[in-house]
C-alpha cells in the first residue's frame, strides 16, 4: 500500500491505528493575519501515549496546553489564544484557538514539510490547496474492514472564512458529508474512513477574491 500523507496530525494517528477526528476552521483577515480553531477527538486508547507533559520521549500529537506551547514556541508567526480539553465516554476532545501573522506562518504549522499544501496570492485574492490524502495503490479488504470498525463516527472537516468571496472545490473524492462551496465561508466534511481508503488523492482547493 502506498503511504499517504495526511496534513497536521492525521498521519501520526493512523500510524498508531487509532481513532481520530478533526475539525479546523480558518479565518483570514484583510491584512493576511487570522485565526485557526481546531477541535479534535482522540480515542482514549491513545491516552497513555498522549500525555506528553513531562514525558517528551513520546513523539505523538499535542494533547496538553504545554504541548501546544512548546509547538508554538518554534513558530514565531503563531500564537496560542486558548486551550481546553474534556472527555466523553470514548474520546478526549481538545479545542484550541491560535492566531497567525501570515498564511505562510499558518502553513508552517499545518504542514511542516511543505509538501502537502500550497498558497498563492494574498488575503484579498489568493488560493490555498491542502492535501488530505495522497491515496493508495491497492485495495485490501481485510484492512478496509478494520478501518471501518475503528473509524466509525469520526470525521475530518476544514472551513475557511475570507474577507470577500471564496470558492471550494474537491479533487479526487465525491463522498462529502457536508459541503459549502461558495460564500465568505466555505466548508467540507468527510468521514475518516473515506479519506484513508480512497484510491485517489484528496485535495481541497480554496480560492477567494
Amino acid at each position: 500500500m502506498k503511504q499517504y500523507r495526511l496534513i497536521i496530525i492525521i498521519a501520526i494517528l493512523l500510524l498508531l491505528t487509532s481513532c481520530f477526528g478533526i475539525r479546523a476552521d480558518i479565518v483570514l483577515n484583510q491584512n493576511g493575519s487570522g485565526t485557526i480553531s481546531l477541535e479534535y477527538r482522540i480515542s482514549k486508547a491513545l491516552d497513555s501515549l498522549g500525555r506528553l507533559d513531562g514525558n517528551e520521549r513520546w513523539n505523538t500529537i499535542p494533547v496538553g496546553r504545554a504541548d501546544f506551547e512548546r509547538t508554538i514556541s518554534r513558530l514565531p508567526d503563531m500564537r496560542l489564544l486558548s486551550f481546553s480539553s474534556r472527555e466523553d465516554n470514548s474520546d478526549i476532545i481538545i479545542s484550541v484557538r491560535m492566531e497567525f501573522g501570515s498564511m505562510e506562518g499558518l502553513l508552517a504549522f499545518l504542514d511542516a514539510t511543505g509538501q502537502n499544501s500550497s498558497f498563492r496570492g494574498n488575503a484579498i485574492q489568493g488560493s490555498l490547496n491542502l492535501t488530505l490524502s495522497e491515496g493508495r495503490e491497492n485495495n485490501n479488504l481485510d484492512l478496509d474492514r478494520l478501518f471501518a470498525e475503528i473509524t466509525q463516527g469520526y470525521s475530518v472537516a476544514f472551513g475557511l472564512t475570507v474577507p470577500g468571496n471564496a470558492n471550494l472545490s474537491i479533487q479526487g473524492n465525491s463522498n462529502v458529508n457536508e459541503f459549502i462551496n461558495q460564500g465568505r465561508r466555505v466548508y467540507a466534511s468527510f468521514s475518516l474512513y473515506d479519506i484513508i481508503t480512497s484510491s485517489n488523492a484528496i485535495i481541497l482547493n480554496f480560492s477567494w477574491n
